[in-house]
Parts: structure tokens; sequence; C-alpha cells
């Protein structure tokens, strides 16, 4: 009975760790439970990591005059809240932006972001680079390039996501950040947990340890911006208040 129970107990830790790195198409799926993955291991370290953040909008459960006429007829509709794609300012309440902090070998930090057009080079330092900004959550998102080439001049980059603009609504957002080793499985992290009055969020920091290039899922939320992420990581940046050109 013994062996019988090692056998299955084994089984279900096995079972469970399947679970929680079973993402979408095989993707890999930082959890609690397996909040860092090696992509030294992976043999994942050449080329661009691209770093993609993708988003789409939950309407109103309640104030939809259309969804309360359907609910007379389904009544259990009305508790489901409907999914729509975030393609215009119409069906847009709010606005993500993709950022990273970084600080390389060298000292020297910085922050590649929407706000203020720091979009980086890939190229040359910080070596990160951003595509633009996505102000209403297209099929396309936003995407960081991370140069790989040069990890070695990594000391740490944390990637965070921010709510320039519109309501706290992160449990609305139904965001997904991903990331495309140059080889291997992509790792998927989803920004799904409550947290109501949160305005960004500490999602995965990559770290140089030793000459191994580690990702750790954060996972942070906090409720102001840039500036209280700094305090929280220890970057020790100067902010300022900024703005988007209206569009």
């Amino acid at each position: 009975m013994a062996v019988w129970d090692r056998f299955f107990s084994n089984w279900g830790r096995a079972a469970a760790q399947q679970l929680d790195f079973g993402g979408a198409n095989g993707a890999v799926e930082l959890t609690k439970r397996h909040p860092s993955f090696s992509l030294t291991k992976q043999g994942a370290v050449t080329g661009n990591l691209r770093v993609n953040l993708s988003w789409r909008m939950r309407t109103s459960d309640f104030g939809d005059r259309a969804g309360l006429g359907q609910g007379l007829r389904h009544p259990m509709r009305k508790f489901r809240p409907e999914m729509v794609q975030a393609q215009g300012p119409a069906m847009v309440n709010v606005d993500l932006d993709l950022a990273c902090l970084y600080e390389l070998q060298d000292g020297s930090k910085g922050v590649v972001q929407p706000l203020g057009n720091i979009l980086g080079s890939i190229n040359s330092p910080p070596y990160i680079q951003l595509s633009g900004d996505d102000r209403f959550g297209s099929g396309s998102g936003e995407t960081i390039y991370i140069n790989m080439d040069h990890r070695a001049d990594f000391k740490r980059l944390l990637v965070f996501v921010y709510i320039y603009d519109g309501t706290p609504a992160f449990d609305r957002t139904h965001a997904l950040v991903t990331l495309y080793p140059g080889n291997g499985p992509r790792i998927e992290i989803a920004l799904d947990e409550r947290a109501p009055e949160a305005r960004s969020c500490a999602v995965v920091m990559l770290e140089n340890v030793k000459g191994e290039i580690v990702l750790r899922r954060e996972m942070r939320y906090v409720y102001g911006f840039q500036a209280e992420l700094d305090r929280l990581y220890g970057w020790g940046l100067q902010w300022g208040r900024g703005y988007k050109t209206k569009v």
C-alpha cells in the first residue's frame, strides 16, 4: 500500500505541476505556485525576447439597456458579462500601457514607456525598445523587444503595466502579458487578480543571477504609478507628472 500511496502522491504532484504550467497551446504559465522560469536552462537567451501586452474590455454587468432586455428572455444572461474586443474609443474607457524599468550592470538605470515617448533602443543601451503606444486595446497590443544578445549587460528588468487614463479596472480588462523567447515556448502571465483601485502592476522581473537569466512572476498591484513602483523595488529614479497628446 505504501508503494501505491507514493505512486499516486507523486502522480498527483506531477499532474498539478502540468496544470500550473499548462497555458494555452503548450505555453508556460507563471503562477503563484511556480513563479519562476530560467531562460538560460531553456536555451532561450539569444535573439530578441518579445514582451507583449494584449487586453480586451469587459462591458459593465449593469446599465446596458440591450443586455437588460435580453435578460428578460434569458434570465441567467444578465449575470454573464458580455465580452467585446477593444478596438475604438467608443468601446474603451481605459488605456493600458506596457513599460519596463531597467538597471544595467554598469549602474545605468531608466525606463522605457509610451509616456514621454521614451521608446528606448534595441541595438544600443538599454537594448530594450517599445513598439509604440496602443491606446485602444487593438489585437496586436503593445510590444517591448529585449535584445538578449546583450544579456550580460542586464542586471534586472521589471516589466510593468499601468493605467494611464480611465477608471482603475484591471479586473475588467482581461490583460495578458506574453513573453516570446527566441527559442522555446512562450510564457504567459494573466493580470486577473482583483485590485479595484490599483493603477499599476509589476508583472514580471528578469534578473541576471550569476550569469543565469531568470524570469520571476511579480504580480504586485499598487495604487500609484511609476514612482510608487520605483520605491517598492528601490530603483531610485526621479519622476514628474507627464501627459500624452490627444488623439
